[in-house]
């Protein structure tokens, strides 16, 4: 509210009770009009009974006060609202109106099942929206489209099954988002690109289907670690074959009849065949099928992308494979040498023994001479 209409409001409020005095000479009206007029001052300008504020935080405090919906005559200036541990049930487009100026809003713990488009149209500041330990069971698709502000999101303890396709579109700046312990079986990558600034996305204890269409979550979720982010365990609930396994541990090589890649086809553009998949009704989810008898997983005979550390370990197994063989190489030929040198010399002392026993048989003139001259 402007600063203006602030006090064209607290002068009608004294000059209505300066009236309220000049009536008081009839006690009965005079009494009626005052209380009714301090009671709308208190209920435009203070703080709910029921809640605890503190002006200094514009802070309210309303958690765990059995509440059925969200207190009507808020503080205008509040930027921090709790609400958790309530049962509050339903949440409509005038709900937050009076709090243009929300920053932080804990939802949390109370019986939400639907939040309606219009919810959050008035939050354009929000910044924290925890919304865990409810029953929504659907989102509709342009129900944080406001939230252009918005970092933290926690949508963990639902029965979401599905994210609408525009979740992100105007929520870039988020950078976390949790979505635990709901029955999502797949997300759409397309979802999750719109989070160009995403840090931190816990999802696990989800039901997740880990066939071919859960392909382009898995390979958005590689390059989100690779650039740093931080992921829990997506334990898969089916197929049977791989039942139990971490998603992220699961080799490329058991999806590789499932799109159509090549070694130079870019990450950012698998997006674009995996949607002329879904217009070809290829796409849907087939848990309880193998990779071979999916409809969607044809096999196609363009090789897929390289995995990074698939990649690093090949060339590090190479590199092993054939400094062992030089190895074995070099020792060849420096006992292919040894050999030749000592056959070498073996041949010649043998050379030698032959010769100087041949000299001995035979003997030199210098030693038969005396023997001549003695038989003379």
């Amino acid at each position: 509210m402007a600063a203006g209409s602030v006090a064209q409001c607290r002068i009608r409020f004294l000059l209505g009770s300066y009236k309220a005095l000049q009536a008081l000479q009839q006690p009965s009206r005079g009494l009626l009009l005052a209380s009714c007029i301090i009671l709308v001052f208190h209920a435009a300008w203070g703080c709910p009974e029921i809640c605890t504020c503190q002006s200094s935080s514009r802070m309210v405090d309303c958690s765990y006060r059995g509440l059925l919906e969200v207190p009507s005559h808020l503080p205008s200036q509040t930027q921090v609202l709790y609400l958790q541990g309530n049962q509050i049930r339903i949440i409509n487009h005038t709900s937050f109106i009076n709090v243009p100026g929300l920053r932080v809003l804990d939802l949390s713990n109370n019986s939400i099942s639907r939040v309606p488009p219009y919810a959050f149209h008035y939050l354009r500041f929000l910044q924290v929206l925890n919304l865990t330990n409810n029953f929504i069971h659907y989102l509709e698709g342009r129900v944080f489209t406001p939230l252009l502000a918005l970092r933290e999101l926690d949508l963990s303890f639902n029965n979401i099954s599905t994210l609408p396709e525009s979740l992100g579109n105007n929520t870039r700046n988020l950078t976390f988002l949790g979505l635990k312990n709901n029955h999502l079986q797949a997300v759409d990558r397309t979802v999750l690109e719109t989070f160009t600034n995403l840090k931190v996305l816990l999802a696990k204890f989800n039901p997740w289907q880990c066939g071919c269409p859960v392909l382009g979550l898995k390979l958005w979720l590689e390059n989100f670690l690779y650039q740093g982010g931080i992921i829990d365990e997506l334990i898969c609930a089916g197929p049977e074959n791989r039942k139990g396994k971490d998603l992220l541990k699961i080799p490329f090589e058991l999806y590789k009849s499932c799109l159509p890649f090549t070694t130079s086809f870019p990450m950012a553009n698998i997006n674009q065949h995996g949607q002329e998949h879904r217009n070809n009704g290829r796409h849907g989810y087939h848990g309880d099928h193998m990779e071979g008898s999916l409809p969607e997983c044809e096999p196609k005979p363009k090789p897929r992308p390289a995995n990074l550390r698939h990649a690093i370990a090949t060339v590090v197994i190479t590199g092993v494979v054939c400094g062992i063989v030089c190895l074995m190489m070099l020792a060849a030929a420096v006992y292919g040498c040894a050999y030749a040198a000592i056959m070498a010399k073996y041949h010649k002392e043998l050379k030698e023994v032959e010769r100087m026993a041949s000299s001995t048989e035979h003997g030199s003139p210098e030693e038969k001479e005396p023997l001549d001259v003695s038989l003379a």
